[in-house]
């Protein structure tokens, strides 16, 4: 296991598949370079009765017992994923909404990275994106990290390299030095080496409406170098870099033709449409997102290094009554 100094990592977890997904994942930054870990489910708040602030205690109490119990199995799966105890704090929170409870606990543990599972219904191997990843991909101040469905039966013993990947257009602006910082940062503390991808993407039918379209898609391939040079010179001296462009005639066929290691993780740039410093999944992120045969990493806009240490240390493993809400 790595330094339990390094970044402070927030697991959302469900009991069901893409519970187990995101917990095996976490596990992977964990043992890669990731600091404490702190669990959380997230539950609905109670029933509004009569009486000004009253609810429904019976409907509380059942809730707080289902995140509880859900907490406990939670517990036994990272036992089994060989995740010291003493790294591990479990969180209950109660929020309307799933995603944004995450948030809340995101800032009051200090977490550097959030991790979650893909949405049930998406094609196993794939990310959907549901409600609870809808809200923190529309709104986290820190990059969160998305497992594939299915993505805990067939882990791979260890991440192996970090894959930044957006369209030409994205380097040449100034506020992509912030992502590419963070990714840079996220990358040296997992110990991974990092590729840069320039997806080129040509209109259908371009050849047939322009009489000298390979021109200009040399041009385009040149330029993508050349920009993606300069997104390399933002890295440490030394760094780990490797650069590379991809052409196609969309999003999801260009990356279908990248070459993907075992333990690949690709991170994307949050759209420029989005506030400065928060996710914002815009159109083309989000199908390179729902695109990925791997674990995605999203990365807000103006992005800084994540913190490695959180304001308040965890203290262990919850035990009944050992709750935030």
């Amino acid at each position: 296991m790595s330094d339990p100094d390094g970044m402070s990592v927030l697991v959302g977890y469900s009991p069901d598949e893409r519970g187990e997904d995101a917990l095996a994942l976490a596990a992977l930054v964990l043992r890669a370079g990731g600091g404490p870990l702190t669990v959380a489910n997230v539950h609905p708040p109670g029933w509004r009765t009569r009486g000004p602030g009253s609810v429904d205690a019976e409907w509380v109490a059942y809730l707080k017992e289902r995140s509880d119990v859900a907490l406990a199995r939670a517990a036994e799966r990272l036992d089994e994923l060989e995740v010291p105890r003493d790294r591990v704090t479990l969180r209950v929170r109660a929020h309307r909404g799933s995603g944004r409870g995450l948030i809340d606990v995101a800032e009051d543990v200090g977490a550097g990275l959030v991790v979650i599972g893909s949405a049930p219904r998406g094609r196993r191997g794939r990310i959907a994106i549901g409600s609870t990843a809808d809200q923190l991909l529309h709104g986290s101040p820190v990059p969160v990290l998305l497992a594939p469905r299915g993505y805990a039966a067939e882990a791979p013993p260890r991440f192996e390299r970090l894959t930044v990947a957006y369209w030409h257009a994205y380097w040449r602006r100034q506020d992509a030095g912030g992502p590419l910082a963070a990714a840079a940062g996220i990358a040296e503390r997992l110990g991974l080496p990092v590729r840069l991808v320039t997806l080129v993407l040509r209109p259908p039918g371009l050849a047939a409406r322009l009489p000298h379209a390979d021109d200009l898609m040399a041009r385009q391939l040149a330029q993508a170098e050349e920009d993606l040079a300069q997104a390399a010179a933002l890295f440490a001296d030394g760094a780990d870099v490797e650069t590379e462009t991809a052409a196609g005639t969309g999003i999801a066929t260009t990356l279908a033709g990248l070459d993907l290691v075992p333990g690949e993780v690709l991170a994307c740039l949050s759209s420029h449409d989005g506030p400065l410093r928060t996710v914002f999944l815009g159109e083309g992120s989000g199908k390179i997102v729902r695109a990925a045969r791997c674990p995605v990493l999203v990365l807000p806009r103006g992005a800084a290094l994540p913190p490695a240490r959180p304001p308040v240390p965890p203290q262990g493993h919850a035990v009944p009554g050992d709750r935030t809400n």
